[in-house]
């Protein structure tokens, strides 16, 4: 009888090897990961890293730890064998050192050539033992210094399919370098080193110095920026501590690679604490800009489960409500101490001011590029001035455009606000502000004021008075008002709209940029170079990106390991961002995730996106009624109005019947009636 699909079958050895070292081995940097943190585990003082054509071509990690025998080294690469736990009490107790699967050398050793060479503290005679594909091809004696050196070659050379899907040496890189990033940040008593093709992309010096090493992988400038947090008066929760460094909201990133975090030392991701680190920030950052961040949480081993993923990058909180509250707590303390936050003014105390957004110029006088008054910027953000260094708003996701972004809105109102009566209908429209929603100006609301304002005064008319607005795409609607100074509200012949005014106007933006941008060959020179310090990061990227960078128009130069000089701008975005835009590129061609990562097309539409946000009227800003219309009218004229550059809806219409079912208006006697 022949077989079925439904025969269950047992599988051979290796072909369950192979699926296991897949679990742990994904990528180079998924190799880095393992050795760094055995070198660390194993008491080194020093621990050097070096790769090859992204670590495809190969991949060296040097420490000057413990070191082990040739019994020792015989059986470290056996399955599941590790000097780090001994059974399930040790794991269910909470794990103390970095590596504890006994997972790691076998399951690298399962898909490439390996080598150990290794030599005892104290011990006169080393060991060199090579493994081949999970086999144990030799073994004998070698001399070599205290400590271990693991060498790695054609990774994955025997399983071609994950091979064929690495990235490009860049990209692959860029992982490679924020694992050995994160390991040096979270270890500053340790000196690492790391090198790519041969050359040092940084060192640090291991004296234990947490802003020292800060400088060696993000460069000077950021390290000046950053605050320390002290986590002194945490509210009760399941953290012990809190401490670390945090940057000055004038030193961000549009991704958020820069936000480190590490549970009991562990390097992990951890969403709930940098939601936290942003969080705190409030409206002091852009929209879709994030800090550095280099934070410890202190939390007991019974309240934290790091045994949730194969390659131990993830970390589950018994309470995650708690672990955000402590971290926003102690990050907005740092930032009030430092006296970098607003303390927000007690309700009722302050009135939100009206914003008119103005047409902006047009893309044939200044590429679609808009500036904003300088009071209103400042006392919306006080940090999101196009072209100011570090502080141009861009917008996001998480973990996931080409740097990382989200799209949310941060709005710093806890309070709802009500949708607001409109003016008197019999006043007439504002003709003044047709055009395209692009920059605000903020105008005092007073009884006296002939412009029509959502909160202008308290006189009360019908809703249903409002005229409508008429579209060609979009439902035609009327205006009833703002919810929480960040949507409109509008009543439609089927039911309710809201619309998101920022990526609303984001997408108006982003639609006249790109008519702007098409077939686009200028560049417009700089008075004066601009000189940008770039992490470690940014600099490799730029290695192998200033040809990409010069054809979107960005001509820049090397003056240093870490510096580069910006000479031209692209001519369509020269008014709306400064040469620090280079640094979100950079970002944008080694984001996996993304086309950005390989093409310079899909890089340059990327770059749009982002510089779509700049001008775009934010959330939490309170419009009058005819900026209101303009910006609909706007929208109605793109070719896709429902949706800003990165995805997110910019409108979301809700049906009477969803209403009336909501309200269970189908109860005898009135069903289907609006009574």
């Amino acid at each position: 009888m022949g077989e079925t699909p439904g025969d269950i079958q047992q599988l051979d050895e290796r072909t369950v090897e192979r699926i296991a070292a897949g679990e742990v081995v994904e990528r180079p940097a998924s190799v880095v990961k393992e050795l760094v943190e055995n070198a660390i585990d194993a008491d080194a003082d020093r621990v050097t890293v070096a790769v090859e054509d992204g670590g495809r071509g190969g991949i060296r990690v040097t420490d000057d730890g413990i070191g082990m025998d040739r019994a020792a080294v015989q059986r470290a690469v056996e399955q599941h064998t590790t000097s780090k736990i001994r059974d399930i009490e040790d794991l269910e107790g909470g794990v103390a050192t970095l590596g504890f699967r006994g997972e790691a050398l076998h399951a690298i050793g399962a898909v490439s050539r390996l080598t150990v060479t290794t030599r005892p503290r104290g011990g006169d005679t080393g060991t060199e033992l090579v493994v081949e594909g999970g086999e144990v091809t030799s073994v004998g004696p070698a001399g070599c210094p205290e400590g271990t050196t693991i060498e790695i070659e054609d990774l994955f050379y025997n399983v071609p399919a994950r091979r064929k899907y690495l990235k490009q040496a860049s990209t692959e890189f860029a992982h490679v370098n924020s694992i050995v990033t994160s390991y040096a940040l979270a270890n500053p008593d340790v000196a690492v080193s790391l090198s790519h093709d041969g050359r040092e992309t940084f060192a640090t010096t291991g004296q234990g110095d947490l802003r020292e090493t800060v400088m060696s992988v993000y460069g000077r400038e950021v390290a000046e920026s950053m605050i320390a947090v002290e986590g002194a008066n945490l509210p009760d929760g399941p953290l012990d501590g809190v401490t670390g460094l945090v940057s000055h909201p004038e030193t961000t990133r549009a991704g958020r690679e820069y936000l480190s975090t590490y549970v009991n030392g562990r390097y992990v991701r951890a969403k709930t604490a940098h939601d936290a680190v942003v969080d705190a920030y409030g409206t002091q950052i852009a929209p879709d800009r994030y800090p550095f961040a280099v934070l410890f949480l202190d939390v007991p081993a019974g309240d934290v489960d790091v045994n949730v993923h194969p390659r131990k990058m993830e970390v589950r909180f018994v309470d995650d409500d708690g672990v955000h509250e402590q971290v926003r707590t102690a990050v907005e303390d740092a930032l009030l101490e430092d006296g970098l936050l607003r303390s927000s003014a007690p309700r009722g105390r302050s009135q939100p001011e009206q914003t008119e957004i103005t047409p902006g110029r047009s893309a044939e006088g200044a590429d679609g590029a808009t500036e904003r008054d300088e009071s209103a910027d400042a006392e919306r953000t006080g940090a999101d001035r196009p072209g100011a260094a570090d502080t141009t708003a861009s917008t996001a996701t998480d973990d996931t455009t080409a740097s990382g972004r989200t799209t949310e809105e941060r709005s710093g109102s806890s309070t709802p606000s009500t949708a607001r009566d409109t003016a008197d209908p019999a006043d007439p429209p504002d003709d003044s502000n047709s055009g395209a929603a692009s920059s605000a100006r903020t105008t005092e609301s007073t009884p006296s004021d002939p412009e029509r304002k959502f909160s202008g005064d308290h006189d009360q008319t019908h809703l249903g008075d409002a005229p409508e607005t008429r579209h060609d795409t979009l439902p035609s609607m009327r205006i009833l008002g703002q919810l929480q100074d960040t949507y409109v509200v509008a009543e439609t012949d089927d039911g309710l709209v809201l619309v998101d005014q920022h990526a609303a106007d984001e997408r108006v933006n982003y639609e006249r940029l790109q008519a702007a941008f098409a077939g686009e060959t200028t560049t417009q020179t700089l008075a004066e170079p601009v000189a940008l310090e770039l992490t470690a990061r940014e600099a490799a990227v730029f290695e192998d990106r200033s040809d990409a960078l010069a054809s979107l128009g960005f001509h820049t130069a090397r003056t240093g390991e870490r510096t580069v000089e910006v000479r031209t701008l692209p001519g369509v975005i020269a008014d709306a961002a400064g040469p620090d835009i280079v640094r979100d590129v950079l970002g944008a061609f080694v984001d996996g995730e993304s086309e950005a990562a390989t093409t310079v097309e899909a890089a340059a539409d990327e770059l749009l996106g982002d510089l779509a946000c700049y001008p775009s009227v934010t959330g939490n800003t309170s419009l009058t009624e005819g900026s209101v219309r303009d910006l609909l009218a706007a929208l109605d004229d793109c070719e896709n109005p429902y949706a800003c550059p990165h995805g997110r809806p910019t409108v979301i219409e809700v049906e009477f019947a969803e209403l009336e079912d909501r309200f269970e208006r189908d109860y005898p006697g009135h069903s289907g009636r609006r009574d």
